[in-house]
């Protein structure tokens, strides 16, 4: 008689504990949906692992990968724009980080933009780096996926080094960059790629590079366009960059026929490692 009851009560008490777990999934009478992994979704990579991403599927940007860099400071390039955190700067919208420059007083600069970065947040060595987005134009307008080391262990630019896996100038539709920067003395090896057809700004592309302890390799769309021997100061962590110039040394100022805004938008960031 009393084994029954016995049974009977961890009956009860396993129906009682199964009500809660089905009531905690609710909520206002709805069911609280789990959204699944997206990494599951990502393609994989023979002979990479996946091992830090965004792909910008969240209502705000994330800010335990990315913070801003907020700052009127030119970039050390002589740029026009003021670095801002406000969403009209950077934001997330239909699944797309939007990084958008605008045409306003702002802080004393005539432009705005926005420039983020993954520092303590995102710091590698070595490693697969993709971005995929469509980029801007104009005369003036000069977006960058980059890197910069984060301890800055061999001393100040460009001692320890400037890793530039994409880097366009607005008035080249059709042309990117990939180049290093290191010294003494400065030094900037690097190669461009133009498109067959079309233009980087109506359609995505996945610009990457391949960083290893020899050297680098850029790539666009997989198709690999320049490489580079060289390992030391790049034997240490550094951390990406995403940011939209106006203006400075290399692409020079906007003219007349510059129209704002102009935005990248970017698809996804994907880092990856080497697989054991």
């Amino acid at each position: 008689m009393r084994k029954n009851i016995f049974k009977n009560l961890i009956i009860i008490f396993l129906l009682i504990f199964l009500f809660f777990q089905s009531e905690s999934c609710k909520k206002n009478n709805e069911e609280v949906i789990i959204p699944p992994d997206l990494t599951d979704t990502i393609p994989k990579i023979p002979g990479w692992s996946l091992v830090w991403n965004d792909e910008f599927s969240d209502k705000n940007i994330d800010q335990t990968k990315w913070s801003h860099e907020v700052n009127g400071d030119g970039g050390g390039n002589n740029e026009l724009q003021y670095y801002t955190a406000r969403a009209e700067n950077s934001h997330i919208e239909n699944g797309n980080l939007i990084i958008e420059a605008r045409k306003e007083s702002y802080l004393g600069k005539n432009y705005t933009s926005a420039r983020m970065r993954t520092l303590k947040k995102g710091d590698w060595t070595y490693g697969r780096f993709d971005v995929r987005a469509k980029l801007p134009f104009g005369q003036g307008i000069w977006p960058a996926f980059w890197m910069l080391p984060t301890d800055w262990e061999y001393g100040g630019w460009p001692l320890s080094g400037e890793i530039d896996i994409m880097e366009l100038l607005g008035h080249e539709t059709t042309k990117v960059y990939g180049t290093i920067h290191y010294g003494p003395p400065h030094q900037y090896p690097g190669g461009s790629y133009i498109l067959p057809t079309g233009t980087f700004v109506n359609a995505y592309h996945v610009f990457t590079v391949v960083w290893d302890s020899l050297g680098f390799t850029w790539y666009v769309d997989d198709v690999k366009y320049f490489s580079v021997l060289k390992e030391k100061p790049f034997d240490k962590r550094f951390h990406i960059l995403l940011n939209l110039a106006v203006g400075g040394n290399w692409p020079g100022s906007p003219n007349e026929f510059t129209t704002f805004p102009q935005a990248i938008i970017v698809d996804y960031v994907r880092v990856y490692m080497k697989s054991n």
